[in-house]
């Protein structure tokens, strides 16, 4: 199962080294990004025009993959002004405010709430379901939006994502990868879920609330006007609150959670999940966004106009957010199938992509044992999560565990379940900064701040999920 190393994958491996270090203390990416993806473009394809024209395309490819989001966050947003501007945020989160009274008990309210709702329809639409409606209770109640994000994101793009045990895209792909069943991979999971999730999370919220005692605490907002994030009601323009009369903003405070729970039930009924999900959110958003918009300036005659000045505001702070993150997303998608569709077929014959050949050989470089093996496949996960797609390396996690299993005779559920939950928690949402951005943005936060708020409790969550796994093994 050996692969050949290249000069290119080298040069892509020190890149990372170089990021992850500059992420780390806490300094911007994007020139170290746009070196690392000109260096590989000239190892390429030898020319200086093609690696010069590769800058461009991989920013272009990014953002395609990153439009989608790009969208339901600037949507979302767009909609949440209309809302805070007419006071009906005010009276549709009014009741919650009873159940969610302290910092800590909106924490661990929100993220219950994600996690629930991700394992049905996987945590993008449902940071945006969840996000809308009770992160301004949480705020009000003294939980920073960055607290907020990070118990939507550890939750939701940890927890849930990395067990999938309603949706079962994870664990099939590396069942289906080892030969094993996948009930069988589930059921390994859920030991190692359950650490990984507790340690973190518990982690996070601790290292939150001493860092607010120590006065050390960053709320790391991402606004124009300095104020506390897309929700709040900075950048109203010369339209300050907008009078609407109670009944009438009564009946929509009720019908717009309604119109998203039709949403649940028409995602649930028509089997909907990723994008597809993301979609009915967005659209049904944009409605409400209109319908709002129109009565809310019938007397003025200024609807259509404010319309699309809410939508503008919406995007301007959707790719205010996402600027920094194009260029360091541009260069990790390169690790993946991106390097081959803009520079062509120049890694070496049997290369399934540059993460997940630098993934094989470190497999085919340590011995086998069950120690071993799970500090591997741990290693393994969290480097083909570079790219920010949890789901794209753990296929490789999966062969990888059935090598290991072989060996050892023993552990392949566990092994399997171990790639796959580390995978998904580096790269499906909590430490690569463009996949943080659906939590981040829609609480107004820095992507990178929250990645950072994540590192430490992410690490430790790893470590304490690898040493069950050896226990397990």
């Amino acid at each position: 199962m050996g692969i050949q190393l290249t000069a290119i994958h080298w040069v892509y491996l020190v890149f990372i080294v170089f990021i992850l270090a500059l992420l780390i203390r806490r300094r911007d990416t994007t020139m170290i990004c746009v070196t690392g993806i000109l260096a590989l473009g000239l190892l390429a394809t030898a020319t200086l025009s093609g690696s010069v024209s590769g800058i461009f395309n991989s920013f272009v490819y990014a953002t395609k993959e990153l439009l989608g989001t790009i969208m339901i966050i600037s949507i979302i947003v767009a909609m949440s002004r209309i809302l805070i501007i007419t006071g009906i945020n005010e009276t549709m989160v009014s009741p919650l405010t009873r159940f969610l009274r302290t910092p800590a008990m909106a924490y661990w309210g929100i993220g219950l709430i994600m996690m629930v709702t991700s394992f049905f329809f996987w945590p993008s639409p449902a940071v945006a379901l969840v996000g809308a409606v009770l992160l301004p209770v949480a705020v009000r109640v003294g939980l920073p939006a960055l607290g907020a994000a990070m118990a939507m994101n550890l939750f939701g793009h940890g927890i849930a994502l990395s067990g999938d045990y309603i949706i079962q895209g994870a664990p099939k792909l590396t069942a289906d990868a080892a030969g094993l069943p996948v009930s069988s991979v589930m059921q390994a999971s859920i030991p190692l879920v359950i650490v990984m999730g507790v340690v973190t999370t518990v982690t996070a919220f601790w290292m939150m609330r001493r860092d607010q005692k120590n006065g050390t605490w960053r709320d790391g907002l991402v606004t124009a006007q300095g104020t506390a994030g897309p929700l709040s009601a900075a950048g109203t323009g010369d339209d300050g609150q907008v009078i609407m009369s109670a009944g009438l903003r009564k009946a929509l405070a009720i019908a717009i959670p309604l119109l998203f729970l039709l949403d649940v039930i028409a995602m649930f009924m028509l089997h909907l999940q990723g994008g597809d999900a993301t979609a009915l959110v967005g659209g049904t958003a944009v409605l409400i966004l209109i319908v709002i918009t129109l009565l809310a300036h019938r007397g003025q005659g200024r609807g259509l106009e404010k319309i699309t000045a809410y939508l503008i505001e919406g995007f301007i702070f959707g790719f205010k957010v996402f600027g920094p993150v194009i260029p360091i997303a541009a260069f990790f998608y390169l690790g993946d199938s991106a390097f081959t569709e803009l520079f062509g077929q120049v890694l070496p014959d049997g290369s399934h992509g540059i993460v997940n050949d630098l993934g094989v050989a470190l497999a085919d470089h340590v011995p086998l044992n069950g120690a071993v093996g799970a500090v591997t496949l741990t290693v393994i996960g969290a480097i083909t999560g570079l790219d920010g797609s949890g789901f794209s390396g753990i296929s490789l996690a999966g062969s990888i565990a059935g090598l290991f299993a072989a060996a050892i005779h023993s552990g392949a559920a566990t092994l399997t379940a171990l790639g796959q939950v580390a995978a998904i928690w580096v790269g499906g949402g909590t430490l690569i900064p463009w996949a943080l951005i659906p939590a981040a943005a829609i609480c107004g936060v820095s992507p990178f701040e929250l990645a950072r708020r994540n590192l430490k409790p992410v690490l430790l969550g790893l470590a304490a999920m690898t040493l069950t796994a050896m226990l397990l093994v």
